[in-house]
């Protein structure tokens, strides 16, 4: 019986990252559109059915194509930060609320927590071990504004967790069965998506990735194969933060179609926002961090600290 239980495990979680992967494809497909439609322009069109197809062509063309190798670069780091990169991305995914047999555990966001933070590391060895000077500038970007974003993201973490008092996914979806979340903590909604822009590398907060000054910021050594990897991984975090934010603050019912709904619209916000925002300067996306969000979050988290303390002490 527990040979089972663990084959079934295995495949359930097989399943979720394929399915991952797909979305991602086609996540990929949906933001070429969408910004083509932004700028007055078709998008892709030409392979299959209204370009239906055109995220496998060009995954088949980024794989089949040979990786140049910088010759100064530290050959081991170099080849194995993009596949730790897709590999914590994919893991975080484990965390996703099911309630069947499968890996939804008691301590969930300390788990998504700690992916977050491991993900930083394969982005500092990507640039450092491409042994370049633009990749090495574009990583500690990149670490800078990942650190920094995380401290709020933290403090919105634990203003929920002090409102449901766990740290378990399903303990949202039942708390969110009469109100939303995004009702009592409108600000910390906001504070949050765009926490999510920074955490993720995109627009405008996408400083790793500055063309004017880096070429391409931590990835620029990277063609073929290992940039796909690198690819996958960033648009895996997107539709990752677009599934958190829905069960944080949006209900969360995952056995309802429209919480895939609400999945899709999240992911379409972070594309929207790239097709019409500027990049901000990297001054004031620290400000943002240090002097706007840590201390609104900061009073957030002891407004519900308080809250929770009066309600205990009033029905007791």
């Amino acid at each position: 019986m527990a040979i089972i239980l663990e084959v079934s495990t295995l495949i359930g979680m097989l399943v979720l990252v394929i399915c991952v992967l797909v979305g991602v494809a086609f996540l990929t497909l949906l933001e070429r559109k969408v910004l083509g439609y932004i700028q007055i322009r078709k998008g892709p069109n030409k392979v299959g059915l209204s370009g239906i197809p055109q995220p496998f062509a060009d995954a088949i063309k980024l794989f089949t194509s040979e990786s140049g190798m910088p010759v100064l670069s530290n050959f081991f780091l170099y080849y194995f930060s993009p596949v730790a990169s897709l590999f914590l991305a994919l893991l975080v995914w484990m965390v996703f609320p099911f309630l069947t047999n499968f890996i939804s555990f008691n301590l969930g966001l300390l788990f998504f927590m700690s992916c977050m933070s491991m993900g930083v590391y394969s982005l500092m060895i990507a640039g450092w071990s491409s042994n370049s000077n633009y990749a090495m500038l574009g990583a500690l970007r990149a670490v800078a504004q990942t650190i920094s974003y995380e401290v709020s993201l933290t403090l919105i973490l634990l203003s929920l967790v002090f409102l449901v008092e766990g740290y378990c996914l399903l303990d949202f979806i039942k708390y969110q069965e009469s109100i939303w979340f995004m009702f009592l903590a409108f600000p910390l909604m906001l504070i949050w998506f765009s926490s999510c822009l920074a955490e993720t590398n995109r627009t405008p907060f996408d400083f790793a990735e500055g063309e004017s000054e880096l070429v391409s910021g931590f990835n620029v050594e990277y063609g073929g194969g290992g940039f796909a990897l690198i690819f996958l991984a960033e648009y895996a975090s997107i539709l990752f933060m677009s599934m958190l934010f829905s069960v944080l603050f949006l209900g969360g019912d995952v056995f309802s179609i429209m919480f895939f709904f609400k999945l899709v619209f999240m992911s379409f916000l972070f594309i929207w926002v790239r097709g019409t925002a500027p990049r901000f300067r990297y001054d004031k996306l620290m400000y943002l961090a240090w002097k706007s969000y840590l201390p609104v979050s900061l009073n957030f988290l002891l407004f519900y600290l308080g809250l929770k303390v009066f309600m205990f002490s009033f029905i007791t």
